[in-house]
């Protein structure tokens, strides 16, 4: 019989808060919470912002041009970054899990390397949309 074998396996019950939070994920794990996050984010930004910035922006030419003062605003702009990146992230996310649905990288080695890719691919896309945004071209 082996060491292992006769060891009780530790019980985590009543986990403290710092017990959390000193917690490591594995990538996979963390691209599956942000996935979560960001959706979240999304389903609860399309009708308190995206709708009505959509619906002012087509209803005239004046109230576009006030959602162009508005989206001026550094602020603004950052909460349009924050709904950018969630939206590039969970893009990015749902095409992974559609490819882990039909077993293609399964395997633990693949299954971090395409969460890697993940957030590579989201954080790389956010960036770009977030110079354009900023002005920088």
């Amino acid at each position: 019989m082996s060491d292992s074998a006769s060891k009780p396996r530790p019980q985590f019950r009543n986990l403290s808060v710092p017990q959390i939070l000193s917690y490591r994920l594995p990538l996979a794990g963390k691209s599956s919470i942000m996935h979560r996050v960001s959706g979240a984010l999304l389903f609860l930004c399309i009708p308190l912002v995206i709708l009505p910035l959509f619906a002012l922006s087509v209803t005239s030419p004046e109230s576009f041009a006030s959602i162009q003062g508005w989206v001026a605003n550094p602020l603004c702009k950052l909460v349009l970054l924050a709904l950018i990146w969630g939206y590039l992230h969970h893009f990015c996310a749902g095409i992974r899990y559609l490819l882990l649905d039909l077993h293609i990288g399964n395997d633990k080695h693949s299954a971090q390397k395409s969460a890697g890719v993940v957030f590579g691919v989201s954080l790389a896309l956010t960036l770009v949309f977030g110079l354009k945004l900023f002005g920088v071209w």
